[in-house]
């Protein structure tokens, strides 16, 4: 490979896993509403603040062995871990769509709903540091797509306004259906929002496939995973089996991706299969 292009790959990873780090603030401190500016990044045991040739993504933690310089004690694999694949992100975006608008705007989204998913998953929450920022940047970029000429899949500033419309109205019916049947809380505040900057993202048509493909996920995860485990658990411990909550964002975030890169694809082949 050319070494010109090797390098120029190595700083669109190096830029995609800086993004990464910031993302890991993010992760850690909105859920606890917490800054993500002040203080200054530390160590969240013995609290030392994180000099600047210690905060290099993925290269200081290997050089530290995953420990705190100060206390000595583990530093998460997580953090090395986003940095990577926020850096692949952004290297998948601009080898598939070129130095574009759109490989910008996917990179993006893709981080943030990196974020989203990590902190459902642990925190059983979605922050609106995520999904106002998302939402605001799926409202703008239509229309600096029209100027630029590069639409990309992502949906125009129309069908943006009708698909933030229909992807909350969508969740908000799942969510009161939800509760109606189970006596309690089914969709929280921050699936509403979410799915608002995923519909800003796809369109309406493609919301509604979110939709679908997240709760297939979610549903074959837990009657597969979640729910035999729970029951073992469960019946070993001699206590009766509570189904767990379940968070929906976890699903959602990597729905509303396949949705944008493939939703017409896949809305192609299943109207083509009822129509046949």
């Amino acid at each position: 490979m050319d070494p010109l292009l090797l390098a120029a790959w190595a700083v669109i990873f190096l830029f995609g896993a800086s993004l990464g780090s910031f993302l890991n603030v993010c992760i850690s401190r909105w859920p606890a509403e917490l800054s993500v500016v002040r203080p200054r990044s530390r160590c969240p045991r013995c609290e030392r603040p994180i000099a600047w040739y210690d905060n290099i993504p993925v290269l200081s933690w290997l050089i530290l062995r995953g420990k705190c310089r100060g206390c000595q004690l583990p530093i998460s694999a997580q953090y090395p871990l986003i940095e990577i694949a926020v850096g692949v992100i952004w290297v998948l975006a601009v080898w598939h769509y070129g130095p574009s608008l759109t490989a910008l705007r996917l990179g993006i989204a893709a981080t943030i709903l990196l974020g989203v998913l990590m902190t459902d998953l642990q925190h059983y929450v979605i922050p609106d540091g995520f999904t106002v920022t998302g939402f605001l940047v799926a409202m703008l970029m239509p229309v600096v797509a029209i100027v630029v000429g590069e639409p990309g899949p992502f949906a125009g500033p129309w069908d943006a306004v009708i698909g933030a419309c229909t992807g909350a109205g969508l969740i908000a019916i799942v969510g009161w259906l939800g509760e109606v049947a189970l006596g309690k809380e089914a969709m929280g505040q921050g699936d509403v929002t979410l799915m608002a900057m995923i519909g800003a993202m796809v369109g309406p048509g493609r919301s509604f496939l979110a939709v679908f493909i997240a709760a297939a996920l979610g549903a074959g995860v837990f009657l597969l995973i979640v729910a035999p485990i729970g029951w073992l658990r469960a019946r070993r411990s001699g206590v009766s089996y509570e189904p767990p909550l379940v968070p929906f964002g976890v699903f959602l975030a990597p729905a509303g991706i396949v949705a944008l890169l493939w939703g017409d694809r896949l809305l192609e082949s299943y109207l083509s299969l009822i129509t046949v």
